[in-house]
């Protein structure tokens, strides 16, 4: 019987398929339910005792080698039939496709959204066309603030009563949160925002920001500094360094600009960053209580910080470009040097 069982795994490891019939011959003749495989196990009681062991472990080895020949050939012969079928493909195109990339902009934005994402902020999304109470009155602006002109609004309607606007901010995002959810609320609001301003290497009428807003009881300036040198350094490395300038904001008291290194000149002095060797990417503070008690937060138990950035600036830096008109241009030698990034 061992000799009969090493002549077959003689046949099986010398066996080629050409075809799915051959290859279904050979497993009816040894796999089958009548194969010759089988046939051994039916004669496996008939073995003497001494040599059961042995004998047992052949049949293994047989019927084991033969399966993995079966699936081998099983694998070539279908592979085969795919590569032909692609070989026919008469829809695919007759010059090779290049592969693109993200924008920078939503690669940056996509890493801001990570790093705040670790520290628990959560990720709201609003309209970019707004009212006056979502952009403007709930966030303490009065009637009379410069922003409510022309020169720095793109109006869509107004009829005396109620203006409807493009978004200036996403700020009018973080109004709706805190309208209608319960605090503690930490949440990050990302978004493309509209403003009649010049275009120039440092400004353009459209560009994206990402707001953030964190509201819970006790929470201090200390806080948001914290969460501020926490992302300037996972966004641009250890050795970035930050400063905060007075300022004023009507929805935030006090008030501050957030200034880094400039990565550009390493500090140095350049255009981007008007030879002062830091760029200013937000501005922040702590929310205002009026804001609290717009959006119906009860300022005496709850307090907050709010911060704004705009993501063209920190594409500046983080890429070292020197001219953010050349986001939107659309050239396709500027955008090939994102892919790596991807």
């Amino acid at each position: 019987m061992q000799e009969k069982i090493k002549e077959l795994l003689s046949e099986v490891e010398g066996f080629k398929a050409e075809s799915k019939e051959q290859l279904e011959e050979f497993r009816i003749n040894l796999l089958g339910s009548k194969g010759k495989i089988k046939g051994l196990f039916a004669d496996f009681k008939n073995v003497p005792n001494e040599q059961k062991k042995e004998v047992g472990q052949l049949i293994n080895t047989l019927k084991l080698k033969a399966q993995d020949k079966l699936d081998e050939f099983k694998s070539k012969l279908a592979g085969g039939e795919s590569s032909t079928a692609n070989d026919l493909d008469l829809t695919r195109t007759g010059t090779p496709i290049k592969l693109g990339s993200r924008h920078p902009i939503s690669i940056v934005r996509n890493e801001i959204i990570d790093i705040f994402s670790r520290i628990g902020f959560t990720v709201s999304e609003g309209p970019e066309v707004e009212d006056d109470w979502h952009n403007f009155s709930a966030l303490n602006f009065p009637p009379e603030h410069p922003a409510r002109d022309m020169q720095d609004t793109f109006f869509v309607e107004s009829d005396g009563e109620e203006d409807i606007a493009l978004r200036t901010h996403t700020s009018s995002v973080q109004v709706r949160i805190m309208e209608n959810t319960e605090p503690p609320i930490r949440t990050l609001s990302p978004g493309r925002v509209y403003r009649n301003e010049a275009i120039s290497a440092r400004a353009h009428c459209f560009f994206h920001q990402v707001e953030g807003l964190y509201i819970a009881e006790k929470v201090s300036f200390a806080d948001l500094k914290q969460t501020l040198m926490y992302f300037a350094k996972e966004m641009f490395g250890e050795e970035t360094k930050i400063r905060l300038r007075p300022s004023y904001f009507p929805f935030t008291e006090p008030s501050a600009e957030m200034d880094v290194s400039c990565s550009v000149c390493n500090s140095k002095g350049c255009n981007v960053c008007k030879y002062t060797g830091y760029l200013e990417i937000m501005g922040c503070g702590m929310v205002d209580p009026n804001v609290l008690e717009n959006c119906g937060i009860d300022s005496k138990k709850y307090t907050g910080f709010a911060f704004g950035m705009g993501v063209e600036r920190i594409a500046m830096l983080k890429y070292k470009v020197n001219d953010l008109r050349l986001y939107s241009e659309g050239d396709i030698r500027f955008l090939e040097q994102f892919k790596a990034a991807f």
